[in-house]
């Protein structure tokens, strides 16, 4: 009976089973880093939906405007003028200063009149759902006017005044094909021009500014925000030089030149 030797590895061997190991294992995997790679560079616009994120119909965007160096793109719509980052547009951390929003169980996150919501590691910059309440105005916004109510616009979101509660985004009053105008009536217009002293904070600015409306608001009886004030027609014009005083008081109380 005769025994089978089986020869042994030399190391030459071994090194090039190791190698052919590697290549094989290299050819495998590359295509799968690479399917890695796009889901994550896709992930932030697929996952909007299950975050809540309800495009309005018509308003999805800004469109393909003018950008600046950092890839913001230009809101132009009623002269508003303003950079904002794209929708799907990716940070790692949050602005400071930011204001948590909650609704329907979820964070938004809101700086400079820019909605973020968390995903992963990382937060994007979406499109607000229709029905949050904010307490203030991002500083940089415009008043538009929609048959006599005013309503405010800031990176393709209006948002109208709910006294008691703050600012809601709405839906584009009167539709996506409806033109409204950023001249006020003459009976609503304001003629305050307001200047921080003691470099306060762009959310600062818009805090003081909305608390200091509504206390005018309380003060007078008048409110600018709605047809003639709310408050009958002959009595509009005293009215309202009551809340500009009121309001003139409060700001310049808190650090501010209002002339």
């Amino acid at each position: 009976m005769s025994n089978t030797m089986t020869p042994s590895k030399t190391p030459k061997t071994v090194a090039k089973t190791t190698a052919r190991k590697a290549r094989l294992a290299s050819a495998v995997l590359r295509p799968l880093a690479v399917a890695a790679m796009l889901a994550v560079a896709t992930a932030p616009a697929l996952s909007l939906a299950g975050q809540g994120y309800r495009p309005v119909h018509g308003h999805e965007g800004r469109g393909e405007g003018p950008r600046d160096a950092r890839g913001y793109v230009l809101d132009a719509r009623y002269g508003h003028n303003h950079y904002y980052p794209p929708r799907g547009y990716a940070v790692s951390v949050l602005p400071r200063g930011y204001v948590t929003v909650h609704y329907h169980g979820g964070p938004y996150y809101y700086h400079a009149g820019v909605w973020y919501r968390p995903y992963g590691p990382r937060f994007v910059v979406v499109r607000p759902a229709v029905g949050l309440f904010v307490p203030f105005l991002p500083s940089f916004y415009t008043t538009v006017w929609f048959g006599g109510v005013p309503y405010y616009y800031a990176d393709d979101v209006y948002y109208a005044y709910r006294p008691g509660r703050g600012y809601e985004v709405v839906n584009p009053p009167g539709g996506a094909a409806a033109q409204g105008t950023t001249t006020a009536p003459s009976s609503t217009a304001s003629d305050l021009f307001i200047y921080p002293k003691n470099g306060q904070s762009e959310e600062q600015q818009a805090k003081d500014k909305y608390e200091c409306h509504s206390w005018a608001v309380n003060q007078s009886g008048f409110d600018p925000t709605q047809p003639l004030g709310g408050v009958a027609e002959d009595q509009a014009a005293a009215k309202r030089q009551d809340y500009q005083r009121a309001r003139q008081a409060c700001l310049e109380a808190r650090g501010y030149s209002v002339k």
